[in-house]
Order: C-alpha cells, then structure tokens, then sequence
C-alpha cells in the first residue's frame, strides 16, 4: 500500500467516525462515473471492508447519461477486478433536455434524473447507504457557493438522509483534499472515462468552476485555507451569527 494511499484512507476513515457513515450490516451503493474521485473512493471502501471491525457489503452503479465519448465500461471493469456487483443505468439524456429546451442549462435537470435514478436503484437493491465521492475541496467549494448566492450557511454533509428518506448520501473523501486524490488516481493507470458533452459550457458560465478558483486564489494567500474552513464548518458558533432562531436574551421582538 503506498503512502498516499494510507494518507487517503487516513483521512476518510477519521471521517467515516466522525460522523458514523459506517454502521454494521450496511449495504453501501457507490456512485461511480469512472473520474478519479469515485475510483479512489470505491478502491478505499474496498480496503475498509476488508480491514474494518464491521461488516458491510458493497455494490457498484455508474449513471451513463449516454453521451458520445461516455465510457462506462471503465467503473464497470473496476468493479469486476475488485469482486463487487456493478449496476448500470442508462439515460438520454441530451435528447430530453432538447425536448424540454434546456440545453443551455442542462444541470439541473441532469442531476435531478440522476439523483432520482440512484435513489430508486437503492431503494431496489434494500441499499441503505449511498456513497459518494465528493471531497474537501467540494465541501469548501459548496460552502462558498450557498455564502454567496444567500442559500445559508450550508454544504455538502457528510452524512445525510436522501429527499425520499429511507437511504442516506454519506461522503467519505470529506476531509482529503482534492490534490491528494488526484494524486493518487495519477498512479492507478485506469483509462478515462469520458467527459460531460457540455463541460465547455459549464466551465464558461457555470457558478463551481468560478469558485473552485476562487479556492484555489485563496489558497495562494493561505496555503492552510482548506484545513482552516474544515474547522470552521466543524466549529458552528450561533450566538455569533444573525439567525434569529438562536438569539439569547436581547430585546423582545414586541419592543
């Protein structure tokens, strides 16, 4: 096991005690689109299910929205060296977001009919838990994005229950830094899998990749930014906030 990979582990398994992703008899579906953040993912669950005081299973599902240069037989073969059922759902979707006239904001409803696709495979399959491989960077990144566009002081949480209720989305690659991922994932030797047909689009106007590199000039200036907004999420000070809900003494609202 090479040492950024005990690192990537470290780090995620701090993560998955931090905030009991992991709990004995779980049956985990991973979300897996072939990048490097669900592989690093699938092969750390992987480890932890071979090495964990607990016992839980593991299944596999790529959402192929079916564009042109789209490989899905990359998760899928991962999946099969590794011994883990792989499920594959597939959607058109350029041409209904052509049919609904969305194809200049085609996210929105792509995520949508991707989340609602998971969460029924995992209602199907009795999967309790649906990982995914968001990481530190998108914790941060997220956090920036709901600050700024007044949505509240809210991110990605590690672990939290699905709009329908009976599954929950937990994030093991929490607190490991996108960086490290990427370096390790360098080392993996997997071919690509693809790349979304709007990525151009979503790169020019979308609002993550403006605050991803707000990140990134952010941490030019401090190099610590990411640890540092890690332990601010985790340090939640409501008497020093202006949420109404938690005010402490003061004037009536009467007055």
């Amino acid at each position: 096991m090479s040492e950024i990979f005990k690192t990537i582990c470290r780090l995620a398994g701090t993560a998955v005690k931090d905030f009991a992703m992991i709990r004995e008899g779980d049956r985990i579906l991973v979300g897996l689109s072939g990048g490097k953040d669900s592989n690093v993912l699938l092969l750390v669950l992987h480890h932890f299910r071979e090495v964990a005081p607990v016992s839980f299973t593991l299944e596999g599902v790529t959402f192929d929205p079916m564009y042109e240069g789209i490989h899905p037989e990359v998760p899928e073969g991962l999946c099969r060296k590794l011994g883990i059922p792989h499920h594959l759902i597939r959607f058109d979707i350029a041409s209904l977001l052509q049919e609904k006239g969305l194809e200049e904001k085609p996210c929105m409803l792509c995520s949508r009919m991707r989340r609602g696709n998971l969460y029924s495979l995992a209602r199907k399959i009795k999967a309790n838990k649906l990982a995914l491989g968001q990481h530190l960077d998108d914790i941060c990144i997220s956090f920036l994005m709901s600050l700024c566009r007044g949505n509240g002081l809210s991110t990605m949480g590690p672990n939290v229950s699905a709009q329908t209720g009976d599954v929950r989305v937990i994030r093991p690659l929490s607190y490991v830094p996108e960086a490290l991922i990427a370096e390790y994932a360098a080392t993996l030797g997997l071919p690509p899998a693809g790349e979304c047909r709007y990525k151009e689009l979503l790169q020019r106007e979308g609002d993550r990749p403006h605050f991803a590199e707000l990140l990134r000039t952010l941490s030019e200036r401090i190099p610590d930014v990411r640890s540092n907004m890690l332990r601010s999420l985790s340090n939640v000070q409501l008497s020093h906030l202006l949420d109404r809900k938690y005010l402490q003494g003061g004037f009536h609202e009467d007055l």
